[in-house]
């Protein structure tokens, strides 16, 4: 996907996000998402967050108090935005949809991973369907197997050859198949063994022996 159809398809996914989370009772707001120790509204603040990058000073700030711990500062730092009405995140949602601000650590393409992939932490617990574009799937999926830092997909599943079922798109070179839908496929790409039931192949079995109980890499 080149920069424009992925900034399209970030503005749709927060727009479609909002209109989730207007839902939400104060209970579903507070309960856990998919990534560890993050709320349902921790992982939404962090979304209406990207548009509004810290400055260098907060970083530099934050960063010593969380003792040079890049996780560490990324939770704490939403955390403390994060306890607002909810319905004030959906408003700063909508607003920023269309923005492309972000901070200058990173790009189109991880914004477009992190919105699909948060979209999923927050619905998946809640039992809502929400379905993620496959070629923007598809597109995030390459960006997190090549990337390295800090899923190290490539790293942690070698040995296995990931086959989507639903788009053309297939990664690793080992001789354990591991099929599934291109959603199913980023998830796990991203530490979401929520995925693993969704997955086949002659390699799901040791795949599960070797993941079950690795949390979600926090705020990612």
């Amino acid at each position: 996907m080149d920069r424009e159809l992925s900034w399209q398809v970030i503005e749709r996914e927060r727009l479609s996000l909002a209109d989730l989370l207007e839902t939400l009772t104060d209970e579903e707001w507070e309960r856990p998402s998919l990534c560890q120790d993050w709320r349902i509204r921790d992982v939404a603040t962090h979304v209406s967050l990207v548009p509004h990058p810290p400055s260098a000073w907060t970083m530099l700030r934050e960063g010593v108090r969380a003792r040079g711990n890049f996780h560490r500062l990324n939770h704490d730092l939403t955390v403390r935005c994060a306890n607002r009405p909810g319905l004030d995140l959906v408003a700063e949602l909508r607003e920023n949809a269309a923005s492309r601000a972000m901070p200058v650590v990173t790009n189109e393409r991880n914004i477009l991973f992190d919105i699909l992939v948060h979209g999923q932490d927050i619905a998946i617990p809640l039992g809502r369907k929400r379905e993620m574009p496959p070629t923007a799937a598809r597109s995030s999926a390459t960006r997190v197997w090549r990337m390295g830092w800090p899923f190290w997909a490539k790293r942690k599943l070698s040995g296995f050859r990931l086959i989507a079922t639903d788009v053309e798109w297939t990664a690793g070179s080992g001789a354990a198949e591991v099929r599934g839908p291109i959603d199913a496929l980023l998830l796990l790409l991203t530490g979401r063994t929520v995925s693993l039931p969704r997955l086949s192949g002659d390699g799901v079995g040791q795949l599960k022996a070797r993941l079950t109980g690795s949390p979600a890499v926090n705020g990612r």
